[in-house]
């Protein structure tokens, strides 16, 4: 997959559209480097917050909210779920400054050390019946500790990939960074659907939790010696100064480019809506209001992220052949049409779920395989590098942050039909920007 457009990638001659060039030293850095090194630096990432996401449904209502109904006690896991996505893009701009005063290096390992930290303090996390709301309030600290470290995570491999790709190979290199999140999840629910499933009711809640939550602290680790032996080569380093990859401050940004920060947030926003409604929100109504079990319904989704991952290999040869903004638009028009019969899938029992997880999933994958990034030509050169940060932390927040809590309290109030409405709305939203930005396009 990476292989078959590495040849051009190192094509003699930096400057020319679509050549990735070698820089003249004994670090050189080749696409399939950079390639994996963009999937194991988001696989690790898409890990911990897929752990974080699950134990909101399975762990945290009896472990930190047993004075709540189930229903409250998972609401006020979600809000605390949410804390990571609000406090990302004080990560982004925290993390620009210490890169612009220590470099990349240096930035990179404090947030993955952050990241790593608060990840392996949650698998020592109390319980309320034995600290009261010290636990909760632990839990808050950590989970926005999370949310800065990945703010700060942002490297540029993507973009880099992105922008030294062949014009007609922009789709496909575009999604390499996006198989982090299917690899991501398939890891983090086989490791609860195995605890949950081998354990009683009672070890799964005192320790078995607690090892996806280490196991995600050896993942960082990892990650992080993979991605420092690319960012701090020289070779890297001057490829990224070549394509003017550099941190800014983040108010030049929203100053001078915010209208581009909000069209690239907004043209996502589909994709991110469905992203947590196809794996996190389902695992919670499922819990809730079905009769269907919990390893089931992990194993139903980890045969989803399988087929998203194939889909998001698709999305990279149907994005370079009908455009990948024209296929961002697609994909939002079928995610307002799968939006509407969600109501009746979930009401239909143990196969309606599964088809609804199966078929979202499969959706997910093509809209996400092509949401990173897709307007981000948009900025300035000098701009880019940031731009793109803060258009994925705000795609984030809008998208995907709130979705697990906001589409659990509508359709318990209001029923099933609330959460068609509200996937529904991000599709309109992702309409409307890409319609934005193409008006925009063409006045200029």
């Amino acid at each position: 997959m990476v292989g078959h457009g590495s040849a051009a990638l190192a094509a003699p001659g930096f400057e020319g559209e679509g050549s990735l060039a070698r820089a003249h030293t004994d670090e050189d850095v080749t696409p399939s480097e950079i390639a994996v090194g963009v999937i194991i630096g988001r696989s690790s990432e898409y890990f911990d917050f897929f752990v974080f996401g699950i134990a909101s449904v399975l762990v945290f209502p009896s472990l930190l909210f047993p004075f709540l109904s189930r229903l409250d006690g998972t609401l006020a896991s979600f809000a605390i779920f949410s804390l990571a996505f609000v406090a990302r893009p004080v990560g982004t701009a925290l993390s620009m400054a210490v890169q612009r005063r220590w470099g990349r290096g240096t930035k990179l390992t404090l947030a993955l050390f952050l990241l790593g930290a608060c990840t392996v303090g949650m698998a020592f996390l109390p319980s309320y019946a034995s600290v009261g709301a010290t636990a909760i309030v632990a839990l808050i600290v950590l989970r926005i500790g999370q949310g800065v470290a990945l703010g700060g995570s942002w490297d540029g491999l993507p973009s880099l990939l992105a922008m030294s790709a062949p014009k007609d190979r922009r789709g496909w290199f575009a999604m390499v960074g996006q198989l982090g999140a299917p690899v991501g999840f398939v890891l983090a629910a086989s490791l609860f659907a195995y605890l949950y499933s081998s354990l009683t009711v009672a070890e799964f809640l005192d320790w078995g939790w607690r090892y996806p939550f280490f196991v995600a602290f050896a993942v960082n680790v990892v990650a992080l010696f993979a991605r420092l032996r690319l960012v701090v080569g020289q070779s890297y380093a001057e490829l990224l100064q070549q394509r003017e990859l550099q941190p800014v401050s983040v108010t030049r940004v929203v100053r001078d480019e915010g209208r581009n920060v909000l069209i690239g947030a907004f043209a996502a926003l589909a994709s991110f809506a469905l992203f947590h409604l196809a794996t996190v929100f389902p695992l919670s109504w499922i819990a809730l209001y079905s009769e269907q079990s919990i390893t089931e319904v992990l194993s139903v989704q980890i045969v989803g992220a399988f087929l998203a991952a194939g889909a998001i290999v698709v999305s990279g040869w149907l994005a370079d052949r009908m455009g990948r903004r024209n296929l961002l638009g697609t994909m939002a028009v079928l995610i307002g049409a799968f939006s509407l019969i969600t109501p009746w899938l979930l009401g239909a029992g143990p196969v309606g779920n599964n088809v609804f997880l199966l078929v979202g999933f499969v959706l997910l994958g093509l809209s996400y395989g092509q949401a990173s990034g897709t307007v981000t030509a948009n900025f300035s050169p000098q701009y880019r590098y940031t731009g793109a940060a803060l258009s994925a932390d705000l795609a984030w927040l809008l998208g995907a942050g709130f979705a697990p809590l906001v589409a659990l309290a509508l359709s318990a109030r209001f029923g099933l039909g609330a959460v068609s409405l509200y996937l529904l709305s991000g599709a309109v939203c992702t309409l409307l920007a890409l319609r934005v930005n193409r008006v925009i396009e063409r006045k200029e």
